[in-house]
């Protein structure tokens, strides 16, 4: 195993192979069939199944698929590449990293720079880790909670947060000082049009992440990856609906609008973030 792993149960370090894991105290675990581990335990579990259910990951994959958001996947996986390639054999975990897409991206251009490396993936769903499996088999997968990650202490070099929930006590447990940390989050004018076609009126959160993570990050950078795409057919929209939040709270009158429409014009827009762990 090449990432420091510990037992969800005592926090002990796990040790083994590739097919089964141990703690000192006896817990053991052993990699599902499709090349991943499973480290959530039932009290860490809000729901029966928790984190983003088949349907959505499968609606998620074939819309990413599209290719509409591969320069960002790439620019992401560029800037993390480039981090990486400062250090000596990086551990690097994806946190939240859903069905893989990004993670992907990032293993290619760490490839690409001949950097030896060591890449995780972490997300709550069962579902979405299995279809990460069938993305690479080099990649750690882990089926875990964010909030209490089964990861060593000052283990990690770079942590990747790709539009997931912000949990500063655990990044700064889990990276040594000195690690770097990569946030992507939405800026104002995301998929705007989509929102003022769902919504009767549009908020902006006004969120920062420099808001959540507190005195133990340093803010190094923001940069801002904006660009225009279309969608062409109705199907498209559904499925850029059905991978957003937006899927959820839409009303049926807005459904029905959105349905009519034969293409679509949308902006991306994101803010990437890079904070250094003091």
């Amino acid at each position: 195993m090449s990432f420091d792993l510990n037992c969800p149960v005592c926090l002990q370090p796990l040790q083994g192979d590739l097919k089964h894991l141990e703690c000192p105290e006896r817990h053991s675990y052993d990699a599902a069939k499709q090349g991943y581990w499973n480290l959530l335990l039932a009290n860490q579990k809000r729901s029966k199944d928790p984190g983003d259910n088949a349907a959505m990951v499968l609606a998620r994959h074939e819309f990413l698929a599209l290719g509409y958001y591969q320069q960002l996947a790439d620019t992401i996986a560029s800037r993390l590449a480039e981090r990486a390639a400062e250090q000596s054999s990086p551990r690097i975990l994806d946190m939240g990293c859903g069905e893989g897409y990004y993670t992907l991206r990032m293993q290619q251009q760490l490839d690409q720079r001949n950097i030896d490396y060591q890449l995780a993936g972490l997300d709550i769903s069962k579902h979405a880790i299995k279809a990460a499996c069938r993305q690479s088999k080099a990649i750690t997968w882990m089926v875990a909670s964010g909030a209490r990650m089964p990861v060593a202490d000052a283990s990690l070099d770079l942590i990747s947060v790709l539009f997931s929930r912000l949990m500063p006590e655990e990044f700064s447990r889990t990276l040594k000082p000195g690690a770097e940390l990569l946030i992507a989050y939405p800026g104002e004018d995301h998929l705007i049009e989509l929102r003022n076609l769902i919504y009767d009126e549009v908020r902006h959160s006004g969120f920062t992440p420099e808001s959540v993570l507190g005195e133990s990050f340093e803010h190094l950078a923001t940069e801002t990856i904006s660009y225009q795409f279309r969608l062409p057919t109705p199907a498209q929209i559904d499925q850029l609906l059905a991978m957003t939040p937006h899927g959820w709270r839409i009303t049926q009158t807005a459904r029905e609008r959105l349905a009519a429409l034969p293409q679509l014009e949308l902006t991306l827009d994101v803010r990437l973030a890079r904070f250094r762990r003091i």
